[in-house]
């Protein structure tokens, strides 16, 4: 007991003496303001500091233990609000109401070895028996922690406790969840659809009239959310009464701005209503679809039509009873204190509570109030009007709309304004079919803030992009549309386990490519681009994306994830598409989606492994005293860092990529890094921004060395190996969609630098049947092969080299012709077009080559386009696309950003200026298989220019070295 911020204990309580007989003070270091007892011997006390004290030495010889120990708040500046243990749990609450567990609690090391962020904001919270947690959300919602066991002390999510309220019997969900009565009557005369949460809330309880209220919805399952009600079954109560089930509601607001303009004539159609003796009518009858009639389907099917007939038969027909209309019409005028918005909790105290993990508990369920609190408002669908051709569909609705489905669950999003942080929300997809067969779907996210219930939205046709992403360790997904895009913010949403992340990644990718009207694998003028994590995109451009006018916005471009794992892809306008791993194997596509759900595809789906080593550097710097050492200076980078430098990275706090992949080795220094190292690995520079080398001169005051630890990823995508040598690079020589070949060049670079050509690729075969090594006097890094069977390739020290003679009767070509680079710079990646080569050196800037001419396609000089880039890519249109570095105004941002070079021309074959598209982590982007020209439309008030005069062949000149710049 805590009395003036003391501590006192109370001695001789007994069975037969429950009261004890006297106080006893408790010395405290310092001021108590809160104190939490577990069921055996932890004992944990909330200082007036923030901090926190922990009493050990507790046992039954000693019940007022022997000593205290201090434990700090978890985070150093927020102090902590409450505390609650339990067996072996110590639960906290800040004072921003965040939720911390502590690990590592147990007799033996009472104070635990560390917190753990739980997502979710509560208000205080309370452990019970068999350490089970219940809380008051920030929502002032009653909340229970599901999945708490032996093994997983720390749950896995929070569902809502439908708790009864007075003597009404009725099912209360947190505050938010009810209903206004003013709502209720609003939707009862705009829909005959069911959408409270339990049968009390339809009007009287008096069991004489059970039999004719409107009957409840239990779902099949968390995922499936049946709209509307049930036809009406007679059930004799007297034989079998059956208890209140609760009802998991539809989107009754959105379905009544659907049915609300219906013609009046529509009334005449009863086929599909059936009328009570007694006056009442059914709601609209559930039609379930084939696929989705059996438990666990994702989908349920409304028919709008026979709801507005039971809706115009109800408004002409005689007066309903308050039990029998869908809403419960009696709570008019009779509204008492909690009615409107349910209690507003504050405390909840679980000590007496034995729940264990495999309970089945009816008022415990996650198909409970969390998700019935999901109905849309009008004002959510109202923004249906807000969308292209949406007055259309607000004008005509139900000639527009015939049904709607309705996926709901429940995800973490990660909150875009500060403070930024994991918040608990339920999602829904929605989706209205119209009578053209069409379908229009919005995804709707709902979220509460300052004890007020909000959403946001988005409409599956503006979804550019779902794409895998690593936060703080959770199956983390990005939803990005096209101003999220521009914004440099897209919704970041994180599901509990990986088969849920999938789930849901698979559903709205489904549902996106079902919008856009794709149905089929990537095209053969696709564009491919892989992610810095190794996921491989596709897109279908269309004839605007390369418009000289009304050019489709970067931003707008729609990218779909194809399965696999790849650090680069290449491809071209036949249909060839090859990739390669982190670990330098080689991989053709095989065509399909690789999506084992789908049957067509099953037969495309491959395992695919891969393995790549995540690197930390160590660095130190040098003092006259003790010699190289780990303290730095105050402006030093960090002692473990990543290889810029900005970011911190210890071996301890340095995950795999993703989720995905698995630890397969230890860390161990690697002695393979540019520029050499010592025998103990390490690297010698005058000061860090400095290039490094691998021994000590007298003027090198740092050092550094990196260590490296290897992870395997294993899935299923369309990609077959093509063995045995593992690549650094490879190109196809881009060509149009009509143009036919024998056999397609194909050129590659081992993992050791050495040329190679594959021969017999053709379309029929894209895996080829041998390899050609093409001699060299030194390693390359980059190659590219271009229109007219043009070969460039770069040196590991820069050089750039061109092949000359190479030709479908001499596919190896004959010799290399050495190629200048530019001034004092480094190339390190170049790419060949139709008519034009581009190459970025290490400093990031693009150059353009000039001068190229059928009889000297070495050119002539270089000239530097931008900074900013990383790949450059060219198709076989000569378009230039490349992934930039970074956006400017957005530092925060991952590197590495899809961008297009625009106005680009036969008169102006260096573009003008870049379109930034879709970024945050992109590593490569291939548009050499896009032959898809814009058609050539003259204006009709412009006049034809004359005929250009044929051009005078050029002086033939040697090749050779010797080439100005």
């Amino acid at each position: 007991m805590v009395i003036l911020f003391q501590v006192w204990f109370r001695e001789g309580i007994h069975p037969r003496i429950p009261e004890g007989t006297r106080w006893d003070e408790v010395e405290v270091p310092k001021e108590v303001v809160q104190l939490s007892l577990g069921p055996r011997d932890l004992l944990w006390a909330v200082l007036w500091d923030g901090n926190l004290l922990v009493r050990t030495g507790l046992s039954l010889d000693s019940p007022t233990g022997t000593s205290w120990l201090e434990v700090e708040s978890p985070e150093k500046e927020m102090e902590t609000l409450h505390v609650s243990v339990g067996v072996s749990v110590v639960w906290v609450i800040t004072k921003d109401y965040k939720v911390w567990f502590r690990r590592g609690v147990n007799s033996h090391n009472p104070c635990g070895s560390g917190w753990i962020s739980i997502v979710g904001e509560m208000m205080m919270l309370d452990v019970g028996l068999n350490d089970q947690v219940w809380a008051v959300g920030e929502d002032r919602g009653l909340y229970f922690r599901i999945g708490v066991t032996p093994s997983e002390p720390s749950g896995n999510g929070w569902i809502p406790v439908s708790a009864e309220w007075g003597n009404s019997k009725e099912n209360v969900p947190p505050r938010g969840g009810l209903k206004s009565s003013s709502q209720l009557k609003e939707a009862s005369q705009g829909s005959v659809l069911s959408c409270t949460d339990s049968d009390s809330e339809l009007g009287p309880s008096d069991p004489s009239n059970s039999t004719n209220d409107t009957p409840v919805l239990e779902a099949a399952a968390p995922s499936v959310v049946p709209l509307g009600g049930a036809p009406i079954v007679p059930v004799d109560t007297q034989d079998a009464p059956t208890p209140p089930k609760s009802l998991i509601p539809a989107s009754d607001s959105f379905i009544n701005s659907l049915v609300s303009d219906r013609d009046k004539t529509s009334t005449n159609q009863q086929s599909g209503l059936q009328i009570e003796e007694e006056g009442q009518f059914s709601p609209a009858q559930i039609l379930m679809s084939p696929e989705a009639s059996g438990p666990g389907a994702p989908w349920s099917n409304v028919d709008l039509e026979s709801a507005e007939v039971a809706r115009s038969t109800q408004a002409e027909g005689p007066h309903l009873r308050n039990g029998s209309a869908p809403y419960g019409m009696g709570l008019e005028g009779a509204q008492g204190v909690g009615d409107e918005d349910g209690p507003v909790w504050a405390w909840i105290s679980g000590g007496g509570c034995n729940v264990d993990a495999a309970s089945q508990v009816s008022w415990l369920s996650a198909t409970g109030p969390l998700v019935s609190s999901l109905s849309l408002t009008p004002v959510q669908s109202s923004v249906w009007s807000d969308q292209q051709h949406r007055e259309e569909i607000s004008k005509k609705p139900l000639e527009r709309s015939n049904s709607i489905w309705v996926r709901k669950g429940t995800l973490c999003w990660w909150r875009d304004w500060k403070p930024h942080r994991w918040v608990d929300v339920a999602v829904a997809l929605e989706q209205s079919t119209k009578s053209d067969g069409g379908k229009d779907s919005i995804f709707f996210v709902y979220y509460t803030r300052y004890d007020e219930k909000k959403y946001l939205h988005i409409f599956i046709n503006e979804v550019t992009a779902l794409v895998p992403v690593l936060r703080d360790s959770h199956y983390a997904f990005a939803v990005y549309t096209g101003p999220r895009t521009r914004l440099r913010s897209p919704l970041v949403l994180a599901a509990q386990t990986e088969k849920d992340m999938k789930d849901w990644l698979n559903l709205l990718s489904d549902v996106c490519c079902e919008c856009r009207g794709i149905a089929t694998p990537p095209s053969r003028q696709a564009l491919w681009s892989t992610t810095s994590k190794g996921d491989i995109f596709v897109h279908e451009p269309s004839f605007s994306l390369e418009a000289p006018a009304h050019t489709l916005s970067c931003d707008l471009m729609f990218w779909r994830q194809v399965p696999g794992h790849l650090r680069c892809v290449e491809s071209n306008s036949l249909g060839l598409v090859w990739g390669i791993g982190w670990d330098g194997t080689a991989w053709v596509y095989s065509g399909g989606s690789g999506r084992q759900a789908n049957s067509a595809d099953a037969g495309h789906a491959y395992q695919q492994t891969d393995v790549r080593s995540v690197h930390v550097y160590e660095n130190q710097r040098w003092n006259p005293v003790t010699g190289y050492t780990d303290r730095g200076l105050p402006t030093d980078r960090p002692m473990w860092s990543d290889e810029s430098g900005l970011r911190e990275c210890t071996k301890g706090n340095t995950q795999p990529p993703s989720p995905q992949w698995a630890w397969v080795s230890e860390w161990a220094v690697d002695h393979s890094v540019p520029g050499g190292t010592d025998k103990e690995g390490w690297q010698y520079a005058a000061d860090f921004p400095v290039t490094f080398h691998g021994h000590k001169t007298l003027k090198d005051f740092v050092r550094r060395r990196r260590w490296t630890r290897k992870c395997k990823i294993t899935l299923r995508g369309p990609w077959q190996p093509v063995p045995p040598i593992p690549l650094s690079d490879i190109s196809l020589m881009s060509c149009l969609a009509h143009s036919s070949m024998e056999q397609v060049p194909l050129w590659a670079l081992s993992d050791k630098g050495d040329v190679l050509c594959r021969l017999g690729v053709t379309p029929q075969n894209p895996a080829g049947s041998s390899w050609l090594h093409v001699g060299t006097d030194q390693p390359f890094k980059s190659i590219s092969i271009g229109g007219a069977s043009q070969v460039w390739a770069i040196a590991k020290d820069g050089a750039v080299f061109y092949r000359g003679s190479v030709s479908p009767q001499n596919p190896a070509g004959e010799c290399w012709y050495h190629i200048p680079s530019p001034s004092r710079q480094t190339l390190r990646q170049l790419s060949v077009g139709r008519t034009s080569v581009f190459a970025v050196d290490e400093n990031g800037n693009l150059w353009y080559r000039q001068g190229l001419t059928p009889s000297y396609p070495q050119g002539s000089a270089w000239e530097v386009i931008s900074n900013n880039a990383t790949k450059v890519s060219v198709g076989p249109l000569d378009q230039v696309w490349m992934i930039a570095d970074g956006m400017a105004g957005f530092p925060a941002e991952t590197p590495g950003t899809v961008c297009h070079r625009l106005g680009v021309g036969p008169m102006q074959p260096k573009g003008q200026l870049w379109d930034y598209g879709i970024g945050g982590g992109w590593e490569h982007i291939s548009v050499r298989a896009n032959s898809v020209e814009a058609p050539r439309t003259q204006h009709p008030l412009s006049t034809a220019p004359p005929p250009p005069s044929p051009r005078r062949p050029l002086p033939p000149r040697a090749n050779g070295a010797a080439v100005g710049v």
